[in-house]
């Protein structure tokens, strides 16, 4: 009985963390918690795309702002792009849009094929902002409400269906506790 037992607590053991590697498997990207939310946006600053401004996290306060991180390189960006387009129709929000690991001028060009929903866009060459805010790739949007503070995270393409379950309810709560709040 002794030898059962003593191999009994060694197999609960690896059942347990095959039990939580399973589950954490089963998790896709988009649903990994970020330890971000609701937590204010890092700080940072760095140049704007057209590398004659600075933007910094500073700018991103005092609207209800959806960050999108972004490159002309990535497909998904390109399949979420007319989503984005219809949202920069939304004078309650402003889009900044933060180029993540890219060419400027292959992302310059990239918008004039493709239209420009952003009032800002920072240039992150290095990764290095990105880095701060715990970007795994591109697409990922955050939003961000009035106060700095981030509300929301969603990594891959933001597209109808995600937008009207989950990014419109929000902006509407925001808007309206700016409103009444």
């Amino acid at each position: 009985m002794t030898a059962r037992f003593k191999y009994a607590i060694p197999l609960g053991v690896a059942i347990a963390i095959l039990l939580i590697l399973w589950m954490s498997l089963r998790l896709t990207p988009s649903q990994l918690p970020s330890p971000l939310l609701n937590k204010p946006l890092p700080d940072f600053k760095l140049k704007e795309l057209n590398e004659q401004q600075w933007v910094s996290s500073h700018d991103l306060t005092g609207h209800i702002t959806i960050l999108n991180i972004w490159a002309s390189w990535c497909e998904a960006c390109l399949a979420e792009h007319t989503q984005l387009l219809k949202l920069s129709q939304n004078k309650q929000i402003q889009i900044v849009g933060l180029n993540y690991k890219d060419n400027s001028t292959a992302a310059e060009h990239w918008l004039q094929n493709y239209g420009n929903p952003y009032s800002i866009i920072g240039f992150d060459h290095d990764g290095q902002v990105g880095f701060k805010l715990g970007v795994y790739g591109t697409p990922e949007t955050f939003i961000i409400d009035k106060q700095g503070i981030i509300r929301y995270k969603h990594i891959g393409p933001i597209d109808e269906a995600v937008y009207n379950k989950e990014i419109k309810p929000l902006i509407e709560q925001l808007t309206s506790e700016h409103d009444y709040g």
